[in-house]
């Protein structure tokens, strides 16, 4: 794609606050000059926008405040005025009821940051899972210039000898002390090992995935997914960024330019070769819909299903970040993809070019840490996407992650109504179930949680663990954390909360799942599920008041992206009416 410049010098956003000789020009001057800011920097100069973050209750972001003065040296050496500020920071590791209740939330801040504000361009600073498709989703709503700079991820952990993996090795060692394999005093000491630095999951987690889907649509720099958090190309990252926004504002190159079919086409199969989140696929969908792009279940399907997975990363294989990016990290992978005729290398980035020209010339220096095509991790990676009586609208399933033997199964129903009917009754020696069985989980959807937990993963019984038996088939209406791993079906729409079929499964209830054909089936004839629909009645109370009402009377399903049915759609830059 070919992107043509507009015209330089040109009247900017920011002027219709600061520009000309008006008591409104002359009330919003004043007022920034508390700051002591000389008066040439409100000559017409762009305004850039510097959206942070940075919360220390949000840990993989805490470090951001220092790449936000990275990034405003940047800015002031390209001739433009860095303005900060903050935003909602939904914390994975410590929001309740999860963090994904709070995606839209954030959205709708920085949207109505960057619509209400004198700001030409803005650099968005995000990391931890939630933040990165937030920051995306409410530019792409206002559609100012914007790049983003993911915060990176964690050095890696280490315990006893072992690499440790956030997020993976927490499931890995607690199954070990279920099974009596770990004391409870080792799981306390290895928790110490698991985060020991600045930045998100070490993982290919969600984190880590969202920073190599924003790479992968064009929306940052070459190079921005796998840098280190600590590592001081990291700040370099975040210093020539701060240079780029200027020239963007001068182009007025705008994420509508960038996030085409083509960029988003290009991510998912990038989410194929990397191992990348199920969480992609809702937080793609809903960037799409703030573009007015239809990006649909079966587009992932159909981008994600020829793609090998390359990338060996924990969850799906075993190394970390830090060997991703020192083997030269996602430009390895896109041009690994465009080699392969797998990418559409024309797509516009926020270099100003095509995506390849940044790509053509990497080398990969570790071809067991990112593999050729031709002796991939998995040949079909992916996001599986099903169907059947039991998921009419969808659900997903990671192949990458998932346990060969289990692709085609066909088991008794073991069903938990509710989260913490799970965790009531799952360490039970009397529950009724073997690896055979199938878990089934209710209510944790987008409106059953609310908010769609990442519970999808369910833990094992102890007394199948004791087996040595690691994997079972699990199903539910969740999303379960990048960085989990076994054969687990999540994303099952419409979820329970809304009366979907999920909601009428019973004990010893026959569940078939074929991952190859892509289906998910209830085995009871068509007038026993219509008969039970018809007999169910919701057990999910509407939240009184703030937020949670407003989320649960509004948002979506996962198959569109769990947006907010209201927050759809691009809304243009239109500047705010001046305040009298």
């Amino acid at each position: 794609m070919t992107f043509k410049p507009a015209p330089w010098p040109r009247k900017l956003r920011s002027q219709e606050w600061f520009g000309g000789t008006t008591k409104d020009a002359i009330y919003h001057r004043s007022w920034m000059k508390n700051q002591g800011l000389p008066a040439d920097l409100f000559d017409g100069r762009p305004v850039i926008g510097i959206c942070n973050t940075w919360s220390q209750l949000t840990p993989c972001n805490a470090h951001l405040r220092d790449l936000a003065e990275r990034v405003a040296h940047g800015i002031y050496e390209a001739g433009g005025l860095p303005m900060e500020f903050p935003v909602m920071s939904p914390s994975e590791s410590a929001f309740r009821p999860t963090a994904m209740m709070f995606r839209n939330l954030c959205a709708m801040d920085v949207e109505e940051c960057l619509r209400g504000q004198p700001i030409d361009g803005v650099v968005l600073l995000a990391g931890c899972d939630k933040t990165t498709p937030a920051l995306l989703m409410g530019a792409a709503s206002v559609d100012i210039p914007a790049i983003l700079v993911s915060g990176g991820p964690m050095l890696n952990g280490y315990f006893r000898g072992e690499t440790v993996g956030s997020g993976t090795h927490l499931w890995k060692f607690s199954e070990a002390v279920k099974a009596g394999e770990m004391t409870a005093e080792e799981f306390v000491e290895a928790e110490a090992s698991m985060s020991r630095s600045a930045g998100a999951c070490n993982t290919m987690g969600t984190a880590s995935t969202m920073a190599s889907m924003a790479e992968a649509l064009g929306m940052t720099l070459s190079g921005n997914a796998a840098i280190p958090a600590v590592d001081s190309r990291r700040r370099v990252m975040a210093h020539v960024t701060g240079r780029r926004i200027v020239q963007m504002v001068k182009d007025d190159l705008k994420p509508s330019d960038i996030l085409t079919r083509k960029a988003f086409e290009n991510a998912m199969r990038v989410n194929g070769a990397i191992g990348g989140s199920t969480n992609a696929v809702i937080h793609l969908l809903a960037v799409a819909g703030r573009v007015g792009l239809d990006l649909t279940l079966e587009d992932w399907d159909k981008q994600g299903r020829d793609i090998p997975t390359i990338v060996n990363l924990m969850p799906s294989g075993k190394y970390l970040m830090e060997e991703f990016f020192y083997a030269g990290g996602l430009p390895v992978v896109i041009k690994a993809l465009g080699e392969g005729g797998k990418l559409h290398k024309d797509a516009l980035t926020v270099s100003g070019g095509p995506i390849w020209d940044e790509v053509k010339d990497v080398r990969n220096w570790n071809e067991d840490v990112i593999r050729p095509v031709t002796n991939p991790l998995t040949s079909h990676g992916g996001i599986a996407v099903l169907r059947g009586n039991l998921a009419p609208n969808g659900a997903v399933l990671k192949p990458s992650a998932a346990s060969a033997h289990l692709m085609k199964h066909r088991g008794r129903a073991v069903v938990f109504e509710t989260i913490e009917d799970y965790k009531a009754k799952i360490e039970d020696e009397s529950l009724d179930i073997d690896e055979t069985c199938v878990m089934v989980l209710k209510n944790c959807g987008p409106r059953g949680y609310p908010g769609m937990a990442e519970v999808g993963n369910m833990g094992l019984p102890p007394k199948v663990l004791r087996k040595g038996i690691t994997d079972m088939v699990r199903i539910s209406d969740a999303r379960m954390s990048g960085t989990a791993y076994g054969t687990v079906v999540l994303h099952v729409s419409p979820e329970a909360a809304r009366g979907g079929p999920l909601a009428i499964v019973r004990n010893g209830d026959m569940i078939e799942l074929d991952v190859e054909a892509r289906r998910v089936h209830l085995d009871i004839s068509d007038a026993e599920l219509a008969k039970r629909l018809a007999e169910w009645k919701s057990g999910i109370e509407r939240p009184s008041g703030g937020w949670a009402q407003l989320y649960h009377d509004h948002v979506q399903g996962p198959e569109t992206g769990a947006d907010m049915d209201f927050l759809v759609g691009c809304r243009g830059n239109a500047v705010a009416r001046e305040a009298h």
